[in-house]
């Protein structure tokens, strides 16, 4: 099976500042060594997860101390009440066939 890292980031953010908030939180620049990324949403607009998927632990770690992320967080952060993060590595689970 094939190994995957993964970074999670679950952000409570204030109410009614969603709109604003996904302005200040898509990258300019694809960082290097992500595969995929994906973000959900409450139904209240007030917690953001977002998982994406890198090569290695590196390459992660390496996105998260740049410049382009430091800015990045910097922008979201009038928004964001509460942060919960971490990095796991994993595998895709088989789901029975009906």
């Amino acid at each position: 099976m094939e190994e995957y890292f993964v970074w999670v980031t679950t952000r409570r953010i204030r109410p009614g500042t969603l709109a604003d908030f996904e302005k200040t939180w898509r990258p300019a620049t694809h960082p290097h060594g992500m595969r995929r990324a994906f973000a959900y949403w409450s139904d209240d607009g007030q917690q953001i997860t977002g998982v994406s998927f890198w090569d290695t632990k590196e390459a992660c770690d390496s996105w998260r101390v740049s410049e382009p992320e430091t800015q990045r967080r910097a922008g979201m952060a009038p928004y964001v009440v509460e942060e919960r993060e971490g990095f796991y590595r994993g595998r895709e689970l088989a789901v029975p066939q009906r």
